[in-house]
C-alpha cells in the first residue's frame, strides 16, 4: 500500500459511533487544523471565537459561536489560544466549572514563566479539570495526516477521568498518547518542543572542537613546516589531504569515547562495591549521549570513505605517479616487489573495510525502527560485543597504516607526531581497560555487583542519605 493511500485511511472519518461534541477556543492555524482533523475522525466541532462570523478558513462542518455559547455545548474545551490571552476565561469561570479544559499552548522560551501554562490556566479557572496535551503536535502534522511527523502526544493532568477522555480523543485521531502523570509535568512537556537537539549538543561541539584542533595541527605540521624548511607550497592540502586525515582521526576518537564512559562506570562500581550509588553528573550526561556520539563518528567515517575514493583522480596523485614512472624510466631503475609491504597494504585495507562495515551495522541497529524489533540481549550483543570489535578493527587499521613510523625521527616535524598517532591514545586506553575488566576475578565481581550484591551495604545507605539530603 502506498503512502498516499495510508494518508487517506488515517484521515477517513469514523462515523460508526456517535462522538460527543468538542469545543475549540481559537480559530488560528492550529485550532483550525485540529478541528478539521477531529471532524474527519467523527467529532462534532464547535468553535468559540471573539468574532463568531463564519470565515472561509473554518471547516464547513463546524459551527462558530461566541465563547459563552460554544462553551455551553461541549464538556471538553480545547484552549487553542496563547497564554497572554487567557484573561477572557475569567468571566466564564462559572460556565467552565466541571468541564475539561485542554491546554495546547507553548511558550517562546524554556521556563519562560514560573509556572506552566496549564497550571496558570488551572489557577484562572479553578473549577475546571485542566489537561495538558497536543502541544508537541504541529498544525502541519495534523494537516498532513501525521504520517510524516511524530505521532506521540504527551498528556498530563490531575483528574484521571478527564485525562482519559483526552487520551481517547488522541487515539481517535490516529496519534499515540503518552501519560506523563499529574499537571506538575506540564512545564517539562511545554519545554520539550523548544529544545534544539538537547542530546546532540555535546557530540556536535566536541566533534567541531576536535576538527578545529586537528585542522590547525595539520596546517602547522604539513603546510607551514614544508613551506618554512623545504620551501614547498602544499597549501592545496587544505582541500582534500588534511580533511582526509582529520575525518578518520575524529571518527576513531569519538568511537572510543562511546565506550569509555561504560568502562569508567564499571571501574567506579568496582571501587564502591555497589550499584546503588549514583554516578557523577558528568558521567551520567556522557552515557546518555553515547548514541549521538556514535552517529557523529559514523558520519566522519563516511566522509573519510568518500575522500579516499576520490584520491586516484586528484591531480597531485596523478602527477606523482606519472613523475615516478618517468623518473624510473629515465634512470632505468625498477623497485622489486616487497612482500611485507604487500601484506601490510592489504591488511590495512581489509581492516578498514571490515571496521567500516561493522560501524555501519552499529548505526543501523541504533535506528528506532530496527532497535524496536530486537530484544534487549540482541541489542546489547550488537552494541557492546560488535561495538568493541569495531573499535578493535578501526584501531588495528590505524596501527597497521603507520605502526612502523612511531620510532622514525622524520615522522616528528617540530617535535609534533602525525595525528594518527594521537588518534590511538584514547582507543588504546579503552581497549586496555576493557581487557583488564574481562579478567575473571574482576568480571565475576562486577557481575555480582550489577545483580545487586554489595561489598559494604552501609556505604550505599550513606550515599543515598547524602543524595536525599542534597535534594531537600
Amino acid at each position: 500500500m502506498n503512502k498516499n493511500s495510508s494518508n487517506i485511511m488515517a484521515l477517513a472519518p469514523n462515523t460508526s459511533n456517535k462522538r460527543e461534541t468538542v469545543c475549540i477556543f481559537g480559530t488560528g492555524d492550529f485550532g483550525r487544523a485540529l478541528g478539521q482533523k477531529m471532524i474527519q475522525s467523527g467529532y462534532p466541532i464547535v468553535f468559540g471565537s471573539r468574532s463568531p462570523q463564519t470565515s472561509n478558513l473554518i471547516p464547513k462542518e463546524a459551527e462558530v459561536l461566541s465563547h459563552t455559547e460554544a462553551a455551553q455545548k461541549a464538556a471538553i474545551i480545547i484552549i487553542a489560544i496563547q497564554r497572554q490571552h487567557y484573561d477572557f476565561l475569567t468571566p466564564l469561570a462559572e460556565i467552565l466549572r466541571g468541564k475539561v479544559l485542554v491546554d495546547v499552548s507553548n511558550n517562546l522560551k524554556i521556563n519562560q514563566y514560573p509556572e506552566s501554562n496549564a497550571e496558570y490556566l488551572a489557577q484562572l479557572v479553578p473549577g475546571a479539570k485542566v489537561v495538558k496535551a497536543f502541544n508537541t503536535v504541529s498544525a502541519w502534522a495534523l494537516q498532513s495526516g501525521t504520517l510524516d511527523a511524530s505521532r506521540q502526544v504527551f498528556v498530563c493532568g490531575d483528574d484521571m477521568e478527564a485525562k482519559q477522555m483526552v487520551m481517547d480523543i488522541v487515539c481517535a485521531l490516529g496519534l499515540t498518547p503518552l501519560d506523563q502523570g499529574s499537571l506538575l509535568a506540564a512545564q517539562e512537556i511545554e519545554n520539550y518542543p523548544l529544545q534544539l537537539f538537547p542530546m546532540w549538543k555535546f557530540p556536535i561541539f566536541l566533534s567541531l572542537g576536535l576538527t578545529a584542533f586537528f585542522f590547525f595541527y595539520c596546517l602547522i605540521r604539513d603546510v607551514i613546516y614544508s613551506y618554512v624548511y623545504e620551501n614547498k607550497d602544499y597549501s592545496f592540502f587544505i582541500a582534500i589531504s588534511i580533511p582526509n586525515r582529520i575525518c578518520p582521526v575524529v571518527a576513531l576518537i569519538l568511537l572510543a569515547l562511546v565506550y569509555l564512559p561504560g568502562v569508567l562506570a564499571a571501574i567506579i562500581q568496582l571501587y564502591r562495591g555497589t550499584k546503588y550509588s549514583r554516578f557523577p553528573d558528568w558521567l551520567d550526561k556522557w552515557m546518555l549521549c553515547r548514541k549521538q556520539l556514535g552517529l557523529v563518528a559514523l558520519a566522519f567515517a563516511f566522509l573519510h570513505v568518500f575522500y579516499t575514493l576520490i584520491i586516484p583522480i586528484r591531480y597531485y596523485v596523478r602527477w606523482r605517479t606519472e613523475d615516478g614512472i618517468i623518473s624510473k624510466a629515465l634512470n632505468n631503475k625498477t623497485d622489486p616487489f616487497n612482500n611485507t609491504n604487500g601484506w601490510l597494504s592489504d591488511s590495512y585495507l581489509a581492516l578498514g573495510i571490515l571496521g567500516f562495515f561493522f560501524f555501519v551495522l552499529l548505526g543501523i541497529t541504533s535506528l528506532p525502527s530496527v532497535s524496536n524489533s530486537v530484544n534487549w540481549r540482541e541489542f546489547r550483543f550488537v552494541q557492546s560485543k560488535l561495538g568493541y570489535l569495531t573499535l578493535i578493527l578501526c584501531t588495528a587499521h590505524t596501527l597497521v597504516y603507520g605502526g612502523n613510523r612511531f620510532l622514525s625521527p622524520s615522522s616528528y616535524r617540530w617535535y609534533l607526531p602525525n595525528i594518527y598517532m594521537l588518534s590511538l591514545i584514547i582507543p588504546c586506553i579503552v581497549l586496555i581497560l576493557k581487557f583488564v575488566l574481562i579478567f575473571p576475578c574482576l568480571d565475576r565481581q562486577l557481575t555480582q555487583i550489577r545483580q545487586g550484591w554489595e561489598r559494604n551495604p552501609q556505604y550505599s545507605e550513606q550515599s543515598n542519605y547524602i543524595i536525599n539530603k542534597s535534594a531537600v
